[in-house]
C-alpha cells in the first residue's frame, strides 16, 4: 500500500502536525492490514488423547492422530506399540503419523498402562484380554468405533498393526474382531492363542508352540464363533536374527492364517522387498491372503528406513531398526492407502 503525501509548498505548522498524525494513523492501519491479510500456515496436527470412548474394560488409554483437513470416508489404522514403549514414541518412530499426513488417513494409538502390565506390554497372552467383548481387546474395538464416528471414517478400510506384544495383540484383534478389520500387519509378533497352546508366553517367544495348521486355525475360528468370513488379510514382517520373539512365530502365523483362509502352506509367489525375501500365499481366487517378509539379519524391532524419499519413513532408535525398509510404508502400500 502506498501512503498519500502532501506537497511541501502547502505545509504550514498546523497542517504539518495534522499530516504527521495522519501519517502515523495510516502506518498503523497498514501494519494491521498486513497482519490480517497475510496468509498463515495451519498448525500441524498433533497426537490427541481421547477419553470417554466406551466402557474400556481393559483400562487402556486412547490416543489418535488426525491430519488437518482430513475428509470423510478415509481409512483408519490402529497402531499398537511394543513393550516398554508408548503411543507417542511408536507413532513417531514407526512412521505411521508421517504417512498419515502424506496420504490422508487417521491413526488410532492405544497405550498400555503400567497398572495392567509392569513392562507396558499389551496382554496378548491373558485369556481375559484376548476374547471378543472382554478386556483389552474390547477396549481397542471401542476405540475403533469412536474413531470411525468422530472422523466419519470408512468402516470397510480399518487396519491394525503392531510390534512385538503389539504384534501379538494385532493377531488378537484380527481373530476376535474379524468383522472390524480388512487386514493386519504383524511385526515380530505371535499367532493368536499361542500362550494357551504352549502353556506360557515365554515358550511362545523363545521356542514356539507345536500345533498343526488346523489347530492354529481352530483357535482363530473359536475366537468369534459363527463368523465365516471374510477374514482379514495378513502381512508378517520378522527379523531372521530375532532372539526375543523367534522367527518360528512367523511360520506359525503363516500356518494359522493360511488355514483360516482355506489355502495351503506353500507360497504361490516369491520375490524380494528392498533385498529381503517375501513369500505370498494366495487363495483359490488368486488373491494374496498372507504374505511374509523375512528381514535378513535383523534383530527384534520395527523395520524403518529414515529419510524423505517417497518410499522412506520412520526414525531409527531402540527397537526401530534401519534396514532400508519401512514396515509402515510397506503395509500402507499393500493396503492401498496411498
Amino acid at each position: 500500500m502506498t501512503l498519500p503525501t502532501l506537497p511541501m509548498t502547502q505545509i504550514t505548522p498546523a497542517r504539518g502536525r495534522a499530516a504527521a498524525v495522519l501519517t502515523a494513523v495510516l502506518i498503523a492501519v497498514v501494519a494491521l492490514l498486513s497482519v490480517l491479510l497475510t496468509p498463515t500456515r495451519a498448525a500441524a496436527a498433533s497426537l490427541e488423547e481421547v477419553t470417554g470412548f466406551g466402557s474400556n474394560p481393559g483400562a487402556l488409554t486412547m490416543y489418535r492422530y488426525v491430519p488437518d483437513g482430513l475428509p470423510a470416508g478415509r481409512p483408519v489404522v490402529v497402531a499398537l506399540h511394543g513393550c516398554t514403549q508408548n503411543a507417542s514414541g511408536y507413532a513417531a518412530g514407526s512412521g505411521w503419523t508421517q504417512l498419515a499426513d502424506r496420504w490422508g488417513f487417521s491413526v488410532v494409538l492405544p497405550q498400555q498402562r503400567s497398572a495392567n502390565n509392569a513392562s507396558n506390554c499389551f496382554n496378548w497372552f491373558q485369556p481375559g484380554d484376548i476374547a471378543r467383548g472382554q478386556g483389552e481387546a474390547a477396549s481397542i474395538a471401542q476405540m475403533v468405533d469412536r474413531q470411525l464416528a468422530d472422523v466419519s471414517g470408512d468402516p470397510g478400510r480399518v487396519y491394525v498393526t503392531g510390534l512385538s506384544a503389539g504384534g501379538g495383540m494385532t493377531a488378537v484383534m484380527m481373530a476376535a474382531y474379524p468383522d472390524r478389520f480388512a487386514a493386519g500387519g504383524i511385526v515380530a509378533g505371535l499367532p493368536y492363542g499361542c500362550a494357551q497352546a504352549a502353556g506360557t508366553a515365554y515358550v511362545c517367544m523363545y521356542v514356539g508352540a507345536t500345533q498343526t495348521p488346523k489347530q492354529w486355525g481352530d483357535r482363530v475360528r473359536a475366537a468369534h464363533p459363527g463368523h465365516t468370513g471374510p477374514w482379514p488379510v495378513l502381512s508378517v514382517l520378522h527379523g531372521t536374527a530375532d532372539y526375543t520373539v523367534r522367527p518360528v512365530n512367523m511360520t506359525d502365523l503363516v500356518e494359522q492364517w493360511t488355514d483360516v483362509h482355506g489355502t495351503d502352506q506353500s507360497p504361490d509367489a516369491t520375490d524380494t522387498v528392498a533385498g529381503h525375501p517375501r513369500h505370498q500365499y494366495r487363495d483359490a481366487s488368486g488373491r494374496t491372503v498372507v504374505e511374509t517378509v523375512a528381514l535378513t539379519g535383523m534383530g527384534h524391532g520395527q523395520p524403518v528406513d529414515p529419510g524423505t524419499a517417497s518410499g522412506q519413513c520412520g526414525t531409527a532408535g531402540p527397537y526401530f531398526l534401519d534396514v532400508n525398509l519401512c514396515a509402515a510404508h510397506h503395509l500402507a502400500v499393500t493396503w492401498n492407502l496411498p
